[in-house]
């Protein structure tokens, strides 16, 4: 697999083909598979990422800490706000159902870590169904991400413990937008500074769990990560183009990762976690857990 992002942008932009084109032969000669089964792995993860879509829009799920759930229905169903009935508000409440159901315990995909899971189904399902585009494309997409994905873990890190928010729901957010936007149509070079525009709008971000639990704020930042990624693909299919290359960024996130204090990575020691009230949830909800015996 590739580890710069340019690197495959211009071996697709020589052959006149597609970011996923060039993702899933490589991925191929890797496993040493058809591209056949990593398609169909592709498709089955699709059909989880939009189950726990659907699942996670009913509203009847609460985590066991009872902390986050039924916020996915509110943003569906709830009182019309100036965003009621447009793909944004639908993506954001797809966003929301995929975490409700992580933090329910149920079944998802981690894109690229379960902290960040809801970003890439939310973005791709709900553009795929305000535009009616198929299946194919949808897994076409998921193979660009999956591209995009494996370009920061390398390069950086897609983990909360050593990067902060940043490398869960950063990560996503730049996988999301770039995959959208060659699942609508765009050149592999709008795919970068899609990743790109949506990684820079969350460098520095820290993760902060209260009581350590996947929960909150994390559930809803994927909301955020999400709305992030669909501003940098507005901004990408319109032409506008970000001055640092996707890969310079991914490397400063890295960078701003390894020199973050031990407090803003996924420890509960510092940002909302230490918060008077964060840290008066975590006392109460971690003891009703205790004496439940969860």
């Amino acid at each position: 697999m590739y580890r710069s992002l340019a690197d495959a942008i211009r071996d697709a932009e020589a052959r006149g083909t597609t970011l996923s084109a060039v993702a899933l032969e490589a991925e191929a000669k890797d496993q040493g598979r058809p591209i056949a089964e990593i398609r169909d792995a592709l498709r089955r993860a699709l059909v989880v990422m939009r189950g726990a879509v659907e699942r996670g829009l009913v509203g009847d799920l609460r985590s066991a800490s009872e902390l986050v759930g039924g916020d996915a229905a509110k943003m569906r169903t709830g009182p019309a706000g100036p965003l009621a009935g447009t793909p944004f508000r639908d993506v954001l409440a797809r966003a929301l159902a995929v975490q409700e159901v992580n933090a329910a315990m149920g079944v998802i995909v981690a894109a690229p870590t379960a902290g960040g899971a809801g970003v890439l189904p939310a973005v791709l399902t709900g553009l795929a169904a305000a535009q009616g585009i198929d299946d194919d494309k949808v897994i076409d997409a998921l193979a660009t991400a999956g591209l995009i994905g494996a370009v920061v873990a390398e390069r950086a890190s897609l983990s909360g413990a050593e990067g902060g928010c940043q490398a869960e729901t950063g990560a996503a957010a730049g996988m999301a937008a770039g995959a959208a936007v060659e699942m609508l149509g765009g050149s592999p070079r709008q795919v970068g500074h899609a990743t790109a525009l949506a990684q820079q709008g969350t460098l520095g971000l820290v993760c902060d769990p209260l009581g350590g639990l996947v929960e909150l704020p994390c559930v809803f930042r994927n909301a955020t990560g999400a709305a992030i990624a669909m501003a940098a693909i507005e901004m990408a299919m319109a032409g506008i183009e970000f001055a640092i290359p996707a890969d310079e960024v991914i490397d400063t996130m890295g960078e701003i990762g390894a020199s973050m204090d031990v407090r803003y990575r996924e420890t509960a020691g510092g940002g909302l976690a230490a918060t008077p009230t964060g840290r008066r949830l975590a006392r109460e909800r971690l003891y009703e857990l205790k004496r439940s015996g969860g």
